[in-house]
């Protein structure tokens, strides 16, 4: 043995006699275990701790295990050889063995025949964590199953079930001559003082869906199934996952577990100030902080990240910083006082094997617990303690400030009127109104004392940032009319509230941007994805975003998939438009994003239906479905609102069958699978609607089947297609389907696209189309960015005749295209740059102008900062200039006595 290791072990065994007498106790009664562990270390001594045979007398052979587990980990502790994360982790693991054997042995006194099987232990706080204290309670909720619990045959399920617990429990907890084990507090089950002391499975489900608290839910995210029934216990866990999980945070359990903090810390007043005395789990920088720090973070982003769904306090951390949501170097700082406290923490029980967390006031005891510690007295164990302390409450002191109530504003009129002219409403009339309205109720979303209580509290936040908007009242009459469409402002004031940053965020939207202004209006849970920081960085491209929702996707039916896939879906797209609003991204990036987003969706529900429907019909060998994306989708340029142009094809025999319980021929299959993509995409559920999809452009048009096969596609495209049939085709990509599949559709495009063409006639041809649309479709004014001349429609023409007419630069995507037009010489540089202003101010205007008026005033300047030009009277010039090298071009196109009407 390393003389290191053989002083460190002698050294503990002494700390431990001379400072901790109920250890000495165990030391002396167990004295084989102590010699092994100075002989060969902790984990040898260990593994000959085990726990008692069935058979045993269970009350005294559970606390002679209990007794030599104490002192070996103590030993292991205070040695070095387990860290305090390898004494919480080994404590934990004997309390549920412990528990198994309490209920095994209940089992076999009332029913000996029978397997233990029905009643499940959920272990909560630190025990559900494997953080279990030296000397703790443990906080199980003990659930039992009717259908399977064994009982008596005139036994009531209940009666058997609470006979069965209540024994467990004194089996654990009765002090004997021999001590005690575990003791179990049953007080956090739902409604302790009218409930019995295990609950059926489906009542607690119930219970926990509809009525349960804020601290409930914070409790249960350390949970576990620890013993007993792990099956039945795991089964309900996962039931309740969406009440510990919420994807839509109510802000209010927030505002009570802080509320619950606060109160914590004014009712152990007494251990709040540093020094002899001080409450190591409750008192300001303590344990309970730390715990609440990281707790209060996983609420807020667990719902949307599970890779934060973790019980462990430390783990927790971890977790939270490689997430981002925590400061890496707050998380290593909180990480590191927390295996200090609790590491005293276990110090002070050591001593008499007493549930405290208070450092001694006597000097003498708080030497005592120093010198087991290893440190020379109680003054340098305070010395040590207090930097962390004092770090440990800044942390969570700034987070309750970042989410402190605002004092509230004023109720008399005169009062309100000064507050909201100093907010930047003058004059203020219309705004003391609308506000005196919402506190007398008159909106149905505000005719609750909780959501009068919400509004009070959001207030003072709310019109700062409406005072600061470009048109105060403007932006205020649109948010009153966000509000009267809520069935409930609770919560969404709440969050306002809490997050100061997002009442910036909407009120700018809805002084900005009505497109948004209505997405929120419909579904003003929308903002609380802005929680989350990446909703600022650069769009996701599809692979991205199907790996972000591939976990909350897994296990859900197909309706349901319908519904989650709509609702990331929004939350991105609506993500994507307020980052326009906020200047913060380039247009051209951003209609990128929307393209790889309906991408995405389309992949994941298109996924999902063909699964579906091969659950009914079965599979045709050798063939699948291919999706061929146009217009602006398959350029990936899409707008907030853009619908997507689809053609949908198949590979392989058309006279083939499928294989399933009801099979169908290869046409039919195709055409049904393809209707139930279109719907998977297109009809509104109770999360919404997601994409129109148009697919006249297939062959044949609306009068053709929906969905060919390659070969048809092909031949039509080679002998029937009309020139503006190819000219689409420039724009086209394969966006679902296998690589083979895709890489047969790209050849033929490639293969259409380089026929050889009479440049005459299909200028003449592609004239004519476009005179076409001009007499379908009439400009809609002056900021008709696509339709009127030199609008985006007559570029699209003048380049696509271009590319068919030289057979080059055939990329789907418009900007890439020209950049390969320019470059070969074949396009001015003043129309890639007039394509640029105009494809911005399209994404722009979708947001700020939807019905095609000029956006307000105060969107004006926003437009044009995010068009590269300094103000709006600039960006018209610089419109009209970049509409006059369009139509040049296309003038110099086109046959000269075709003219596109306007």
């Amino acid at each position: 043995m390393p003389l290191l290791d053989a002083l460190s072990r002698q050294t503990a065994l002494n700390r431990l006699t001379a400072n901790a007498p109920f250890l000495a106790r165990l030391a002396d009664i167990h004295s084989d275990d102590v010699t092994r562990f100075l002989g060969d270390g902790t984990d040898a001594a260990l593994t000959s701790v085990s726990a008692p045979p069935a058979d045993d007398d269970i009350m005294r052979a559970l606390r002679h295990w209990r007794g030599r587990m104490a002192l070996l980990l103590a030993l292991g502790d205070l040695s070095g050889e387990h860290d305090v994360a390898t004494t919480t982790r080994l404590l934990s693991e004997f309390a549920d063995q412990a528990c198994d054997a309490a209920l095994a042995a209940a089992f076999a006194e009332r029913l000996p025949d029978e397997e233990p099987r029905g009643l499940a232990v959920i272990a909560l706080g630190k025990l559900g964590s494997h953080e279990l204290n030296y000397s703790s309670d443990i906080d199980p909720i003990l659930i039992f199953d009717p259908d399977t619990l064994p009982r008596r045959q005139r036994d009531d399920p209940t009666e058997a079930a609470v006979r069965i617990a209540r024994r467990m429990t004194e089996i654990l907890s009765a002090r004997t001559g021999d001590g005690h084990v575990l003791r179990v507090d049953l007080r956090l089950r739902p409604h302790p003082e009218v409930t019995p002391i295990v609950l059926p499975v489906e009542a607690a489900i119930s219970y926990y869906e509809s009525e349960a608290l804020a601290w409930e839910q914070a409790a249960f995210i350390r949970s576990r199934a620890s013993a007993g029934d792990r099956v039945l216990g795991e089964n309900f866990l996962t039931a309740i996952q969406p009440f510990i999980w919420r994807r839509s945070l109510d802000f209010r359990q927030l505002k009570e577990i802080g509320a619950m903090s606060d109160r914590i810390r004014d009712h152990f007043a007494q251990g709040q100030a540093f020094g002899p005395g001080y409450d190591l789990k409750r008192g300001r920088g303590g344990i309970r902080e730390i715990e609440f720090f990281a707790q209060v973070h996983q609420l807020i982003y667990g719902g949307r990240d599970p890779s934060l769904r973790v019980p462990a306090t430390v783990d927790a951390l971890a977790a939270l910083a490689a997430a981002g949501r925590v400061e890496a170097d707050v998380a290593a700082r909180l990480s590191g006082h927390y295996a200090t406290l609790r590491r005293i923490e276990h110090r002070l029980q050591m001593v008499e094997d007493q549930q405290t967390h208070c450092l001694p006031v006597q000097p003498a005891a708080l030497d005592c617990v120093a010198r087991l510690d290893g440190v020379a007295d109680g003054a340098a164990l305070l010395a040590m303690l207090e930097p962390v302390a004092a770090d440990v409450g800044g942390c969570y002191d700034r987070l309750v400030a970042e989410r402190a109530v605002t004092t509230g504003l004023p109720r008399d009129d005169d009062g309100l009127a000064a507050a909201l002219i100093a907010a930047g409403f003058d004059p203020p009339d219309a705004a003391v109104r609308t506000i005196g309205e919402w506190r007398g109720g008159k909106l149905r979303a505000l005719r609750s004392a909780a959501a009068l209580d919400a509004l009070e509290t959001m207030l003072p936040e709310l019109v700062r940032a409406l005072g600061a908007a470009p048109d105060p009242q403007a932006t205020l009459t649109r948010f009153d009319k966000l509000v009267a469409g809520l069935p409930s402002a609770v919560n969404f004031f709440h969050l306002l509230a809490a997050q100061p940053a997002l009442a910036r965020i909407a009120t700018r939207v809805l002084a900005l941007a009505p497109t948004l202004a209505d997405a929120l209006g419909a579904r003003a849970q929308l903002i609380e994805g802005l929680i989350d920081s990446r909703a600022f960085d650069a769009p996701a491209d599809k692979q991205q975003l199907r790996a972000e929702w591939a976990p909350g996707l897994a296990a859900l039916d197909y309706e349901r998939l319908l519904d989650r896939v709509r609702d990331h879906v929004g939350e991105r797209r609506f993500a994507y438009g307020v980052q326009l609003v906020a200047g913060a991204t380039d247009p051209l990036a951003i209609a990128c994003g929307y393209s790889e987003l309906a991408e995405a969706a389309l992949a994941v529900l298109a996924d999902a239906t063909v699964a579906e429907f091969v659950q009914a019909h079965g599979r045709i060998a050798d063939s699948e479905l291919v999706v061929l994306a146009l217009g602006r989708l398959g350029g990936r340029a899409l707008t907030h609102a853009s619908d997507l142009d689809l053609i949908y094809l198949f590979t392989g025999d058309h006279l083939a069958e499928s294989d399933g319980p009801r099979p169908l021929g290869a046409t039919t299959y195709y055409n049904r699978l393809a209707q139930r993509v279109t719907a998977a995409m297109s009809v509104p559920t109770a999360a919404g609607k997601l994409y129109d999809v148009d697919t006249r452009l297939r062959p044949q048009g609306a009068q053709g089947p929906l969905v060919v096969t390659l070969d048809s596609f092909e031949r039509y495209q080679r002998e029937e297609a009309w020139t503006w049939e190819h000219m689409a085709l420039l724009r086209a990509r394969p966006v679902y389907g296998s690589d083979g599949a895709r890489a047969e559709v790209e050849r033929i495009i490639a293969e259409l696209l380089a026929m050889p063409r009479d440049r005459a006639r299909l200028a003449a041809d592609a004239a004519e189309m476009r005179a076409k649309i001009a007499a379908h479709k009439p400009s809609q004014g002056a900021l008709d960015i696509k339709g009127g001349p030199g609008g985006l429609v007559d570029m699209e023409f003048a380049m696509q005749v271009t590319q068919l007419a030289s057979g080059q630069c055939h990329d789907p995507n418009i900007a890439a295209a020209l950049g390969c037009l320019q470059a070969a010489g074949l396009v001015p540089a003043e129309v890639v740059a007039a394509h640029g202003l105009l494809a911005r101010m399209l994404v722009m205007l979708r947001l700020t102008a939807p019905d095609g008026e000029p956006p307000t005033a105060a969107a004006r300047q926003l437009v044009a900062s995010q068009c590269g030009e300094p103000c709006w009277p600039q960006l018209l010039a610089a419109h009209d200039a970049a509409r006059q090298e369009i139509a040049n071009w296309w003038a110099s196109i086109r046959p000269a006595e075709q003219e596109t009407k306007p």
